[in-house]
């Protein structure tokens, strides 16, 4: 079974990679040949995903972002873009983790992680399927929603100021915050902000 239909568009680590290999004399010798002829793309430091072409497929940069750092997933203007909440196109892929602050610059773009806190990590994820056969993290639109408000620089202290950080500076769509489930944003409140205080 070739590497393309081991894994598809999922990544993989190296380890993971020489232990399939190991009929191979030397299986990192066989890593780094696979990478130099274009099959395998290395995404940082020991980890892998199957060049586009051989599994005749785009790689799903929500799925990488899912795997290049964790337990982590998309948040914060990418999935407000993602949900049509924010007219702005998002370069870099924004994801919340538990873990420290890392960026990542990678062949297929740049992806940043934030810290939340941990008990309020868990709240509002979905999972989105691709292709009836992968799956990843992202946050629901209320979660994203909270995330960037969670870690916003300046403190907003007003509901004139929350509107104004909102439409003005975000500019989200007003019509789509009526469709937000109140539920989410409690349970952010209470796991998240008091937390800050």
């Amino acid at each position: 079974m070739s590497i393309a239909s081991q894994f598809g568009i999922v990544p993989f680590d190296s380890a993971t990679l020489i232990s399939l290999l190991g009929d191979y004399k030397s299986a990192k010798d066989k890593v780094s040949s696979l990478e130099k002829k274009g099959e395998i793309i290395r995404i940082r430091k020991n980890l892998y995903v199957n060049a586009p072409q051989l599994v005749h497929v785009d790689i799903s940069k929500q799925l990488l972002a899912n795997h290049i750092y964790g337990p982590s997933y998309i948040s914060f203007q990418t999935a407000l873009a993602l949900y049509g909440l924010i007219p702005e196109r998002v370069v870099t892929y924004y994801s919340a983790s538990t873990k420290r602050k890392k960026q990542f610059t990678t062949p297929f773009g740049t992806f940043e992680y934030r810290t939340i806190p941990q008990q309020y990590f868990s709240i509002g994820i979905t999972q989105n399927i691709i292709e009836h056969t992968y799956t990843y993290l992202i946050a629901s639109p209320e979660k994203a929603l909270c995330d960037t408000i969670l870690l916003y620089t300046h403190r907003i202290q007003s509901k004139k100021a929350m509107f104004e950080y909102l439409i003005e500076d975000m500019r989200i769509d007003f019509s789509a915050l009526h469709n937000l489930r109140l539920g989410i944003v409690n349970q952010c409140i209470e796991y998240g902000y008091k937390k800050r205080n």
